[in-house]
């Protein structure tokens, strides 16, 4: 390793993770106002099979932002924006496979599937008119959330259509793709650093501590399921995913597209379909920011948020 973590070694065996612990450094990041008082709880609503979908809930108001992460993440890289909407009620979920939600035996996590699960475990946590914000996976599984979560009164898609294919999320998928395991902290930090030189150490560091374990033999793991993803009942994946642009047709809520600057994922092409099945959709491009826009510039996103929460009926 070439690469010095910062802060406490979490290698040290001393060491002992808490994920609400972290929140001040979020703050003094982008000079947000201190934590010390927020309010923040994690719940988890159990599904009919049995399986556990798990969330955090911030603030003491029910929440009118509901936020879903992209693939091998969690709900954590939503914290900063969360922190930002203060004090509106957010809440972050983990999807099926990541986080502290259940992993699937059939290894379903297609967006119509984790649609379906979050369908069932959602209504209880949110009261009236909520706005859907989704990132990658979490867009697309957004755009199938839409229609059957009757709370949902306007969407956030961050950086994703159904036109992504393999060859625009390639950067995305080769981080995926690599290891599982790492023998040490420092190891799997100088991967994730490899592939995100824009953000800063600290909160790369903060992003694996919520996204990785570290094993009995002292190794380091990734929490979320990345066995490789099964066929939906209707079809191969990426016909599921073709699939949602029939969904964007039929929605009448407000949508907005929100586009990272430097990112591949969504095109000009992309863009003009949304826009002939959605005339009236919006479109935000965010500068300098990557995929990740809630990581690679989280009060511009939280700003734009903002309206749209203010634009709720």
């Amino acid at each position: 390793m070439t690469l010095s973590v910062p802060g406490i070694d979490p290698d040290d065996p001393a060491f002992v993770y808490d994920e609400m612990a972290y929140f001040e450094e979020n703050c003094a990041e982008y000079d947000l106002d201190a934590a010390a008082d927020v309010v923040v709880e994690r719940v988890e609503r159990r599904l009919g099979d049995g399986r556990v979908v798990s969330a955090l809930r911030w603030g003491s108001e029910p929440p009118r932002v509901v936020l879903v992460h992209g693939g091998a993440q969690n709900a954590h890289t939503w914290d900063t924006v969360a922190l930002a909407l203060r004090p509106h009620g957010v809440l972050a979920v983990d999807l099926p496979g990541h986080g502290r939600s259940s992993w699937r035996a059939d290894q379903a996590y297609d967006p119509v599937s984790n649609a379906e699960a979050l369908a069932e475990a959602l209504p209880p946590l949110i009261e009236g008119p909520a706005l859907l914000v989704g990132m990658s996976l979490g867009g697309l599984t957004a755009i199938a959330l839409a229609a059957r979560l009757p709370e949902v009164a306007r969407s956030v898609l961050v950086d994703i259509t159904p036109g992504v294919d393999a060859d625009k999320a390639a950067a995305v998928h080769a981080f995926i793709a690599g290891p599982q395991s790492f023998p040490t902290f420092g190891e799997i930090y100088e991967r994730t650093v490899e592939f995100n030189p824009t953000r800063t150490p600290e909160s790369l560091r903060r992003g694996i501590l919520h996204n990785a374990h570290r094993c009995e033999d002292g190794s380091w793991e990734w929490n979320y399921d990345r066995r490789p993803l099964a066929e939906h009942p209707e079809g191969d994946a990426a016909g599921v995913v073709a699939g949602l642009w029939e969904a964007i047709s039929e929605s009448t809520d407000p949508l907005v597209l929100v586009r990272g600057s430097n990112s591949p994922v969504v095109d000009e092409a992309d863009v003009a379909e949304l826009r002939r099945r959605r005339p009236d959709a919006r479109v935000v491009v965010v500068d300098d920011a990557g995929h990740s826009v809630q990581g690679d510039r989280p009060l511009e996103l939280a700003a734009l948020l903002r309206d749209e929460v203010a634009a709720l009926a």
